[in-house]
């Protein structure tokens, strides 16, 4: 038994009288039972249980409020996250199913429209080009960690920064852009890009350069660059600050990858090592120790460091590689998204604005849809207000009301001013918004 407290030993999800101890939202978390839902269906293991308000219900919270989640998936940053925008848009499709099923087909109409143009927004929001570590690599470019929402003070989400919660104040705010992680593989996993999509094999050249490091039991993963999440170089517990090391669970996440690239030898080297990395009664931790071996203290390079144990997530992990590799395929990947996605390639007509992710520029082409979740009339001008428009919200059914304003054929250089009326409450919103029409090339 190790001496120290593991980095997860003064965190829990809630306290002893119940209140939540993490208060931001993670949007996978609303995602992910819509997927397992669909998987179950698939199955026939719904058997009498008519599933749709249920996933109704979770539906209708993503369209509300996302994409961009309050939380990633390591608890940790808001904003626009490729893991979470996969599971997102993955979910909203195998909704707009059980809607399409139901008879519920303005519902299943939407919810398809959303996942497509969130869909077609990926690489605006989260692919970087030309960056200082794009040309250290070699690379063209890479999917980033996670962008925050766009503000006011940044040319897009990409260009702003992104807060590490555990690295001392002098050292916790740090660029987007050169943030990278694991997590975009999950692009792959669920079905929205190809393993050999040449933006997908240059991010996981750059994970690798940055994040990989080998052990005595085989590579690991760190969750990003710049991580202090795990215990100090001399092996010191995490006490809020850190050095983050390798999880298994990122080399189970890799051998998917891996089996989805083809590449079934690698995928079957990456579950040996995960299983050299348990405990001799088989349990596997959350973090291993991938620094030089400090005896004293019980940490070994490439064995369990001083972190959650066992971490359930990637015992999980384990047991979908192990099912993946008998099937001969990633066996959790939805359905509907390649064949929309990658064989398809459906593009989106919209781009869409709203409260939460405020567009500032429209490709020439694209119709305007705002997103709002109150019924409104949307005053707008294309000529700073010499001539004005009002077209009234229409009732999605799930929370949300849009209108789509009609500019595709406006200009590059035009510019969409707009306001609102809120119907119900009778007042203006008293602030003028602006999208600008930009060259779609």
């Amino acid at each position: 038994m190790s001496k120290h407290k593991t980095p997860e030993s003064n965190k829990s999800d809630m306290w002893l009288d119940g209140t939540p101890y993490w208060e931001g939202i993670q949007m996978d978390e609303t995602g992910f039972p819509i997927l397992l839902a669909g998987s179950l269906r698939r199955e026939n293991a719904l058997g009498t249980l008519h599933a749709w308000p249920m996933v109704r219900r979770a539906a209708g919270f993503l369209v509300r409020n996302g994409p961009v989640t309050q939380q990633d998936r390591w608890e940790e940053d808001g904003g626009y996250a490729p893991f979470t925008l996969a599971v997102e848009i993955a979910a909203l499709l195998e909704a707009a199913d059980f809607a399409a099923e139901a008879g519920d087909t303005r519902a299943a109409r939407y919810l398809r429209q959303t996942a497509d143009a969130w869909n077609a927004k990926i690489e605006e929001w989260t692919y970087v080009t030309n960056t200082c570590l794009a040309r250290q690599v070699g690379v063209e470019g890479y999917y980033v960690r996670i962008a925050p929402p766009e503000v006011a003070d940044a040319a897009s989400p990409k260009d702003g920064y992104v807060p590490i919660k555990n690295r001392p104040p002098d050292q916790s705010l740090a660029p987007s852009a050169y943030i990278v992680s694991p997590d975009a593989l999950a692009l792959v996993r669920f079905g929205l890009r190809a393993a050999d999509d040449p933006r997908m094999r240059n991010t996981v050249r750059v994970i690798d350069a940055l994040l990989k490091t080998e052990t005595a039991t085989g590579p690991v993963w760190h969750r990003y660059n710049g991580d202090g999440y795990g215990e100090h170089d001399t092996g010191e517990p995490f006490d809020g600050t850190g050095v983050g090391r390798g999880w298994p669970l990122l080399a189970g996440e890799r051998a998917h990858y891996e089996l989805a690239l083809g590449r079934k030898d690698e995928a079957r080297r990456l579950l040996r090592v995960m299983a050299a990395q348990t405990t001799p009664g088989g349990l596997l931790p959350e973090q291993v120790w991938d620094a030089p071996d400090i005896p004293e203290l019980e940490l070994f390079n490439g064995r369990p460091a001083d972190s959650a144990m066992p971490l359930v997530w990637a015992h999980a992990e384990y047991l979908k590689l192990l099912r993946s590799l008998r099937d001969g395929h990633v066996f959790d990947m939805p359905t509907l998204t390649v064949p929309r996605y990658q064989e398809e390639k459906i593009p989106s007509p919209f781009v869409i604005w709203r409260f939460n992710h405020k567009c500032r520029r429209l490709p020439t082409g694209k119709l305007l849809r705002i997103e709002v979740l109150a019924p409104a009339v949307i005053h707008w001008s294309v000529d700073e207000w010499r001539t004005v428009e009002d077209s009234a919200t229409s009732d999605t059914e799930l929370g949300v009301f849009i209108a789509d304003l009609p500019t595709a054929s406006l200009p590059a250089g035009a510019r969409v001013r707009f306001t609102f009326f809120w119907t119900t409450a009778q007042r203006w919103e008293g602030l003028d918004f602006a999208v600008t029409v930009q060259s779609a090339s």
